[in-house]
């Protein structure tokens, strides 16, 4: 993993946790982009299956 990898990475993750999710997702996708098989890989697959899940029953009582 290189430094700018490793920068990335963190980045999202401060990105995630003040919700700012479009940054999340760009700073992932740069990680990436540098290494295709970077954690990012997993932590952007988590980020989107929290994003897409749906419940219908929350939603219809």
């Amino acid at each position: 993993m290189t430094h700018d990898e490793q920068y990335y990475i963190e980045e999202g993750k401060r990105y995630w946790q003040l919700q700012d999710i479009p940054h999340c997702i760009a700073a992932y996708d740069a990680a990436i982009a540098l290494n295709p098989q970077s954690p990012a890989v997993e932590l952007k697959a988590m980020a989107m299956r929290i994003l897409n899940f749906y419940h219908k029953d929350m939603y219809n009582p």
